[in-house]
């Protein structure tokens, strides 16, 4: 990727100087960057998904209902994961979709068991909030995510 977003020359102005600061960091490691930017994207899908089953049909305090508005928004931000992932982060170019796509969703799957395990440990067993069982369990399935993407679904080597 090349650095056309520096600002060369106008070194002593702050803003050009702040502006190639962060442009700096991000030139560093382009795919964790995108993966950050995509997975926040992902978590207000799967987010947003699950508040609204939840404020409007689903009540979260019923333990069933509570994990199907999980899978329900689990669905919505897989579907966007992956979509966005190949393209934007991975940039992978692996013709072989069906199989990608087989393993991404496999790989979701494990991180959707722990996304429901950590749902009911902090809400179904210690009676926490849904919202503070969601947002916990977003920041460490998307950890999960990125690990798992990158160590079995996007791998360059099966690109051809």
């Amino acid at each position: 990727m090349e650095k056309k977003l520096i600002i060369k020359g106008h070194d002593k102005n702050p803003f050009v100087k702040f502006w190639n600061w962060g442009w700096g960091i991000y030139y560093k490691n382009p795919e964790i960057w995108n993966y950050l930017i995509v997975g926040l994207l992902t978590t207000v899908v799967s987010l947003v998904t699950y508040f609204i089953a939840t404020r409007t049909i689903l009540n979260p305090e019923k333990e069933l209902e509570l994990q199907i508005a999980n899978i329900i928004s689990w669905i919505f931000a897989v579907a966007f994961a992956y979509v966005t992932n190949r393209i934007f982060v991975f940039k992978s170019k692996n013709k072989n979709i069906f199989g990608e796509l087989s393993k991404f969703i496999g790989s979701r799957i494990a991180s959707l068991i722990m996304d429901m395990l950590i749902m009911l440990v902090i809400v179904s067993i210690m009676g926490l909030s849904d919202i503070v069982g969601k947002v916990f369990s977003q920041i460490v399935v998307t950890i999960a995510n990125y690990i798992l993407s990158k160590l079995l679904v996007f791998t360059k080597k099966e690109s051809r």
